[in-house]
């Protein structure tokens, strides 16, 4: 009985003073944390498993030092040992998340250049995530060791070891595919967090990046879950991997009488008077003539993805207005004439006229020359020059020879 009463005068006063000191330490944490924000975040978040571990370790030093001999001894020391295992992991993976903030606090995602913040965060979440991983598997080894039949029973596990992983890896082999192919995705920024992308025929965001899964946030609101290993064997479209601002498309349909540099000049109008175009590129082009009718493509840009989309809509829609209030002649129809009469052969004439009389195109005809921003994307697409290309090659081109008289 009076080992029992030493045990237990112990515990309380061994646990009273972990407690008071922790509580303390917090307290000057937290008042210094109103000038550090890594003060600030480590008392908010390793406040509780800070005095977890120390509680139990103090109460194990304690009945390990003090008590002296009791029934179940044994067995409470064992426990004890257990959950400072427990709790000292439960503190290290709070200071993960501590030093996780650290990383990201200087890195703001919500804004428009935003490309090395989701980097950032997509590799540091993939850090986090596979030490978690790692901790949590050595913590329940460590535990497991902690008993007396498991370590006797490793002497012959290990002896079959080779035989177990090999069965182990085969039956994990799309899992560990997965989780290899997050850490290749997490470090080769082919994809990012936040990044706009195409797949599956779907146009979304990518909302959340782990070893085995990415979800892929649809414009609807619609969740479109793939396995890791998608992005690393399917070809996907990534509009953000290099910055937010991209170019977009608006094609209608008009008959051939269509005026394509008033519809150009209206096109220049639209995006001139919204906020949603970032003044890099607005043209308009004849893309097709078959089938009596010509399409016309409007190519504009924008500073992102969202963007893009609502210039594309509000395109499409003055277009259309432009067409149908000024111009009702030129809404697409179908023809089933025969032969000429005066009246085709007068617009035939007068549209020879204009063609002869019409000067070199304006610099938003064009899409690969003209502006700097054309000149630049000619020479991202264009191939060597002709000077450029190798002699060897030019000695194996046809010459024509003509015969003498």
């Amino acid at each position: 009985m009076t080992s029992l009463l030493s045990a237990l005068l112990a515990v309380v006063v061994a646990a009273g003073a972990a407690i008071l000191l922790v509580e303390s330490a917090h307290a000057v944490t937290k008042r210094l944390g109103r000038r550090s924000a890594l003060l600030c975040d480590l008392a908010t978040t390793a406040h509780r498993p800070f005095l977890a571990t120390a509680t139990v370790f103090a109460v194990q030093v304690a009945v390990r030092g003090f008590a002296g001999n009791f029934p179940g001894r044994s067995a409470v020391l064992h426990t004890l040992v257990i959950l400072v295992i427990a709790s000292a992991a439960w503190l290290v993976g709070a200071l993960l998340l501590v030093v996780e903030d650290v990383a990201l606090a200087k890195w703001r995602i919500d804004v428009p250049d935003n490309m090395k913040a989701r980097r950032l965060k997509t590799q540091v979440q993939m850090l986090r995530r596979v030490t978690v991983a790692a901790i949590v598997v050595i913590t329940l080894g460590v535990v497991l060791m902690t008993f007396p039949g498991v370590r006797a029973l490793g002497a012959s596990v290990l002896a079959s070891a080779g035989l177990i992983s090999v069965i182990a890896a085969l039956a994990a082999q799309s899992t560990l595919g997965n989780v290899f192919a997050g850490l290749q995705l997490a470090f080769s920024d082919a994809v990012r967090i936040d990044d706009v992308v195409v797949v599956e025929g779907e146009w979304g965001r990518i909302e959340e990046l782990t070893l085995t899964y990415v979800a892929v946030q649809i414009w609807d609101d619609r969740r479109l879950i793939l396995p890791t290993s998608y992005f690393t064997t399917k070809p996907f479209q990534n509009w953000t991997r290099t910055g937010s601002a991209v170019l977009g498309t608006a094609e209608i349909d008009v008959d051939w009488s269509a005026p394509v540099e008033s519809l150009r000049a209206e096109l220049r109008t639209v995006c001139e008077g919204t906020e949603l175009w970032d003044g890099r590129v607005c043209v308009l082009q004849v893309t097709e003539a078959v089938g009596g009718m010509i399409r016309l493509r409007a190519l504009m840009s924008a500073h992102d993805a969202g963007s893009l989309w609502d210039l594309r809509c509000l395109v499409r829609e003055r277009l259309v207005d432009w067409i149908f209030v000024h111009r009702r002649d030129a809404l697409p129809r179908n023809r089933a004439d025969v032969g000429f009469d005066r009246q085709d052969r007068r617009l035939s004439a007068r549209l020879d006229g204009a063609a002869a009389h019409d000067a070199e195109p304006a610099d938003d005809a064009r899409v690969f020359s003209g502006p700097d921003d054309g000149d630049e994307r000619a020479a991202a697409f264009s191939g060597p020059d002709d000077n450029e290309q190798d002699p060897a090659a030019a000695m194996e081109r046809p010459v024509a020879v003509v015969p003498a008289r």
